[in-house]
């Protein structure tokens, strides 16, 4: 077994992911990471709009903070200035925290249609690692599950025992036939379905 395990990790892996196995954010944040770096080799390129928004709402939320402690005048002479900053921050986070909520959910990493594709959708690869559990969960669904070129998700569930050793060094070589696997099913599915 060990034997098998060297081979999968590759003699030219110079810098193996190592996580603590103690600490499920640990883990769950090098397979996520490597999640995305096998997505984007096989040709989706990562769309940054949903982070670049959650970022620019970070913004206002600060600015609305520095604004509201900053404010030129003291305490009763700007009481409506202050009064609308603290309307503007809870309205601006309720927003930010419905778009996590609603849109983002789970997802790791959102993409566009892979170039010279007939799709007009990308994917929203999203995974799940419950605390105190082994049993990690990938899904690989359409960004737009309403349009018409839209697939069927597809998803695995294994325990993460499987891709590390006793060390906590990630086992990329079966973690990636596994990642890649997943890809390639969701591509077939999309044949079925035409």
């Amino acid at each position: 077994m060990q034997e098998k395990i060297k081979g999968e990790m590759g003699a030219n892996n110079k810098n193996p992911k190592k996580a603590n196995l103690l600490d499920h954010h640990s883990i769950k944040s090098i397979l996520d990471e490597s999640v995305t770096e096998i997505v984007t080799s096989r040709g989706y390129v990562e769309d940054h709009r949903m982070s670049n928004t959650r970022l620019f709402l970070g913004i206002v939320i600060i600015l609305i903070a520095l604004a509201a402690q900053f404010y030129p005048k003291k305490f009763p002479e700007n009481r409506n200035f202050l009064i609308g900053c603290i309307v503007l921050y809870i309205l601006v986070n309720v927003i930010l925290q419905l778009i996590i909520y609603t849109k983002e959910k789970n997802a790791i990493l959102f993409t566009y249609p892979p170039p010279g594709s007939f799709n007009s959708t990308g994917l929203v690869v999203s995974s799940k690692l419950p605390r105190f559990s082994d049993m990690y969960t990938l899904t690989i669904a359409s960004a737009d599950p309403k349009s018409i070129s839209s697939k069927p998700p597809v998803e695995f569930t294994k325990s993460v025992t499987q891709w590390f050793t006793k060390d906590g060094i990630l086992v990329e070589g079966l973690f990636w036939k596994d990642v890649e696997g997943l890809v390639s099913d969701y591509a077939r599915e999309s044949k079925k379905s035409k």
